[in-house]
């Protein structure tokens, strides 16, 4: 289920799970009260979720203390809308607004802008009701905060809370930089730790009901944006090397917008 582009942390962790297909598997560490359960799951709720359990669209890891090691929190909930009542359960519309909803309430929730919340190194899974629970008129999503993307191998410790994480000047280490030669081959770690390229900007390419203006006009406009963005972002400098990730139309239809630009810097 994962993307072969290179797209930024954020969207495409938010992709990888809003692609998932119907499993029994609900997670490691299972609570036998929330497997297959129809009640809607508990807001601010934290567990030690993996990607392994974020690969599957529901979960029922049992919840701990959010002041102790935990890789996740709960910040959004809710029942789906009533026309998704007789969809099937992995209808792609259902996907859909739960991307929209999930990428909403995690700007809110972290205090970031949408460009900001492209740039963190923690992103959101969201996750429904079991096939079981479905079959059963179960109608609710669960959007939670994960410490880490969809190219991370495991997941960082979240704080006590991630509620405004990116208020203020956030932290480097919540922030996404990358290592390597190039930005699509190299792997993406926090920036406070070393790294070659930040993720410094992002590019608007769109407003919410604009249809998809194809791929080259998508990668021409963020190249041309992100060579003068950057080239301000390091304050003029006679020599300096940028990259960019823009996305696709699939990215598209599910809501994004933005195209992010890297800067190659150790700070």
């Amino acid at each position: 289920m994962t993307h072969a582009r290179a797209v930024a942390a954020a969207v495409a962790a938010a992709v990888l799970v809003l692609t998932g297909c119907a499993s029994e598997p609900q997670g490691e560490n299972v609570d036998p009260d929330q497997v297959d359960s129809t009640e809607i799951p508990e807001l601010g709720a934290c567990r030690l979720l993996t990607p392994a359990d974020v690969d599957q669209p529901a979960n029922a890891t049992r919840t701990i203390g959010c002041d102790e090691k935990h890789t996740a929190e709960t910040f959004a909930i809710g029942e789906l809308p009533d026309e998704f009542d007789d969809v099937e359960y992995d209808d792609e519309e259902v996907g859909e607004f739960a991307y929209r909803t999930c990428t909403r309430q995690f700007a809110k929730f972290l205090g970031g802008d949408e460009s900001l919340v492209l740039r963190t190194i923690v992103s959101w899974a969201w996750f429904r009701p079991s096939e079981k629970a479905w079959d059963d008129g179960a109608r609710w999503y669960r959007c939670d905060v994960v410490g880490g993307n969809a190219a991370s191998a495991e997941y960082r410790p979240l704080p006590e809370t991630a509620k405004g994480l990116l208020l203020g000047r956030p932290d480097d280490r919540w922030l996404i930089c990358a290592v390597g030669e190039t930005v699509a081959a190299g792997e993406k770690v926090p920036c406070a730790q070393d790294h070659d390229w930040r993720a410094a900007t992002t590019i608007k390419l769109g407003e919410p009901d604009d249809k998809y203006p194809g791929d080259e006009v998508v990668a021409s406009r963020t190249k041309a944006f992100c060579a003068n963005s950057i080239k301000a972002w390091l304050n003029y400098p006679a020599r300096f090397e940028y990259a960019f990730t823009h996305f696709h139309e699939a990215e598209w239809q599910a809501g994004n917008r933005r195209s992010v630009c890297w800067a190659r810097t150790s700070d």
